[in-house]
Order: C-alpha cells, then sequence, then structure tokens
C-alpha cells in the first residue's frame, strides 16, 4: 500500500540528492519533494571527510550544505534513515526498508555508491574501515587513540588525504598501492612522482607494485600481508580503493546499467521518468571524447542535478560541463580541470621543487587537462584552454612567463 505521494522523490542526500532539491525550487517548481537517504544526517558536505573532518580541523556543522530550516522552509521533506530496497517503475512507486511504499511523478536517482570492499581473508574483522560517510570517520576517530600503526590501502585521492591526516595524529602509516605509481589512473607521472615524494617526506611509508593478499587477527585486525611475504603490523586499517555505485534497485526495475546507471545527456534513465545524477550516474561526455563515463566529483553532482531539475520543469537543458576536481594533503591544494585520460602528452609548467607548479595535458595537440598544485591562475585560466580544447605548442605552455590565458588566442 501506497503510504505518502510526492511530485518528485529524491534518493540520496548527498552533493547531487541535495542541490536537486535545491535546484527545483530555483527552477520554480511548486510541487512536492521529498528527499529519501539512507544516512540519517542532514545533506553534508563529503570532501572534507577524508581531509579536515578526519584531521580535526572542521567540525560536522561547518559542513551542512544548507541548515536544518533551509529544507522546511521549501517544504523539501527529509525522509532520512530510509533504504530504497525496490523501484516499481509501473507504478511509480519506491519500497523503503521500513516498509513503507511511496509513490513519485518523477523520480531522481542520486544513491551514489558504497565503498569498494576487500574480498581478501579477513576482510570483516574490526579495525577495518572506509572513508565515506560521517558515521565511517566517527568510527576510525574513536579507534585511533589506542593505534599506533596505520595501514592505508588505496594510493588514490582518498588514500592518500587519509594518510596525510593521519599523520597529523603522530601515526605510523603505511601506505599500499597495487600499480607502480600512486595517482596513476587520475594523473601523470610527474603529478604522481611530486606526491609520493611529499608523503615520504611527512613520514608515510609507500609501498607501490605492492598486492595485499590477507588482512590478519582473530577478532580485530594486527597486520596486512602482502602477497610477496611481508607482513605489516595494523592496529587499523582503511580501504580506499573506490565504489561501487548504488545501483541495485534501478537494475532490478530493468534500467540499462553498466559502470552506473546509464543515462543520456539530459541525466534520464532508460526507465521512465526516471532520471539519475552523481557518483551513479553513466553519462556521455565530451571531454572523454564522448565515452560513457562515471565521475566522482561535487562538480558533476551539483551539474547534474541543475540538468536534471529543469529538464523535469520543462526547460530542455543537456549536461556539458567542464569536469574539476580538487584535493588538500598537508599544505597542497590540487585543482584538475579536464580528464587527462588517454592524453599523449604531459608538459610540466613550473618547478616541482618550488611546491607551486601545473602539468598540462594534451592529446593530438589539443589541451585536454591541467593539474594545478598551489598554482590556482593556471587552475582558472586553463579552464577556456580545456572547454575550447584549445592547440597549444607544448614550449609555450612549458613557459612560466606566458600565463595560460595569453595562450588561448594563440
Amino acid at each position: 500500500m501506497t503510504n505518502a505521494r510526492f511530485d518528485v522523490v529524491i534518493v540520496g542526500a548527498g552533493h547531487a540528492g541535495a542541490q536537486a532539491a535545491v535546484a527545483l525550487r530555483q527552477e520554480g517548481f511548486e510541487g512536492t519533494i521529498a528527499v529519501v537517504a539512507a544516512e540519517s544526517e542532514l545533506p553534508y558536505e563529503r570532501p572534507p571527510l577524508s581531509k579536515e573532518y578526519l584531521a580535526g580541523q572542521k567540525p560536522f556543522e561547518r559542513m551542512l550544505i544548507r541548515p536544518a530550516a533551509f529544507w522546511a522552509e521549501r517544504g523539501i521533506e527529509m525522509l532520512l534513515g530510509r533504504r530504497v530496497e525496490r523501484v516499481d517503475p509501473a507504478n511509480r512507486t519506491i519500497l523503503t526498508d521500513d516498509g513503507v511504499a511511496t509513490s513519485y511523478g518523477y523520480l531522481i536517482w542520486a544513491a551514489g555508491g558504497e565503498p569498494r570492499r576487500l574480498t581478501c581473508a579477513g576482510h570483516h574483522l574490526a579495525g577495518m574501515h572506509a572513508v565515506r560517510t560521517r558515521a565511517d570517520v566517527d568510527r576510525l576517530l574513536a579507534e585511533l587513540p589506542s593505534a599506533r600503526e596505520i595501514v592505508v590501502i588505496g594510493g588514490g585521492y582518498i588514500g592518500l588525504e587519509a594518510a596525510a591526516a593521519l599523520t597529523k595524529f603522530g601515526k605510523s602509516v603505511t601506505l599500499v598501492e597495487t600499480l607502480d605509481r600512486v595517482l596513476a589512473r587520475v594523473a601523470g607521472e610527474p603529478l604522481s612522482r611530486f606526491y609520493e615524494a611529499e608523503h615520504r617526506a611527512h613520514g608515510v611509508r609507500l609501498l607501490l607494485g605492492s598486492t595485499v593478499e590477507c588482512i590478519e587477527g582473530e577478532r580485530a585486525v594486527s597486520g596486512v600481508r602482502l602477497v610477496r611475504g611481508e607482513l605489516l603490523p595494523a592496529d587499523i586499517v582503511i580501504v580506499g580503493i573506490g565504489i561501487v555505485p548504488a545501483v541495485g534497485p534501478l537494475a532490478d526495475a530493468g534500467a540499462e546499467v553498466g559502470n552506473g546507471v546509464v543515462v543520456d545527456g539530459a541525466c534520464r534513465t532508460s526507465l521512465p521518468n526516471v532520471f539519475a545524477i552523481g557518483d551513479c550516474a553513466a553519462h556521455p561526455n565530451r571531454f572523454a571524447e564522448g565515452a560513457t563515463i562515471r565521475l566522482e566529483s561535487v562538480q558533476n553532482a551539483n551539474d547534474q542535478a541543475v540538468t536534471a531539475a529543469r529538464n523535469i520543469v520543462g526547460r530542455e537543458a543537456r549536461y556539458d560541463a567542464v569536469p574539476w576536481f580538487w584535493s588538500n594533503q598537508y599544505d597542497l591544494k590540487l585543482q584538475t580541470v579536464g580528464l587527462s585520460t588517454g592524453h599523449d602528452e604531459a608538459v610540466l609548467r613550473g618547478d616541482p621543487a618550488t611546491r607551486s607548479f601545473s602539468v598540462v595535458y594534451l592529446r593530438r595537440g589539443r589541451v585536454i587537462a591541467v593539474d594545478a598544485v598551489n598554482a590556482v591562475r593556471d587552475f582558472v585560466q586553463g579552464k577556456p584552454l580545456v572547454a575550447a580544447g584549445t592547440v597549444v605548442a607544448p614550449d609555450a605552455l612549458a613557459d612560466t612567463t606566458r600565463p595560460l590565458k595569453e595562450l588561448a588566442a594563440v
């Protein structure tokens, strides 16, 4: 039996879900809106979890996307602490784990994903942690005082940010990465080597080209065994090896899925009146040469939310935003615009020894991405080059006496 009906039901209260609700009201939508989410928290910023929140530098209250009164004042109902178990597209209803069925006019799926877990022996032991939600980090922080040895598995942004934050507690931190460099999937070698040197300088032991065989311990973790035989002592293990898109109920309902739920340029799924946005949405992206990809970023979440909202209110919109990301580690602010995957040339702009430089990525002579470390100007001025796919000579890009904005006209 249906217990309630809303004109728009949004599943997920992360950046994408929250922004979708905000954007609907900003676009003049006057119908009823409900946000359904498994977490019991009001929508909050996720990036600080592995950065300032983990390091104790930012209280949770300052991470709220909007204060509690905001949602009530705009008639946005928060149905929190409920996990969606089933979607019925024929009857336009969702069923949550509390047995409540809710019908919708439009459904916006913004459920994000679950941390990818290890599958080896010992993955279930106490002391194993992910960094995805506030509750994840709170559990980790509660165990920190009694821990000395911490092993981080995964050399992507989450793993590196967590390692950087944990060194501030005076812990012994070891980071294990299967590939031969950190950030190998998202950045060129110059950036990888720079961050490896920075982490080592801060006392982090990096084990590259190393694969985990199992987690050892009785009830709680005591060590991480590598395939090559080495045993790493560990009181806490943090696993940062990506996410699994949370699309099960949509897949069961017949939606087209791949690496996420497949959407078109308007963020529509293959199900009628169902949109998908954010980390779980596999969308065509011209900055990936038209490939269908997922982007895990605040920018993508917010821009797709606006796209879905505009289409719901009858304003035809297509998602075509320039991707951008950021990462804070120690006193380094990395800002990235574009997607460097598939680049055939990486141009170093500046000297990494100064801790302020950029890497500009080219594909067939065109600028496709910029990684800027403590170089805000290059990030800002590089964005138009990426957006236009500007052809620029590598020697011109490497010349730091020439601002990137000058090269847009070359």
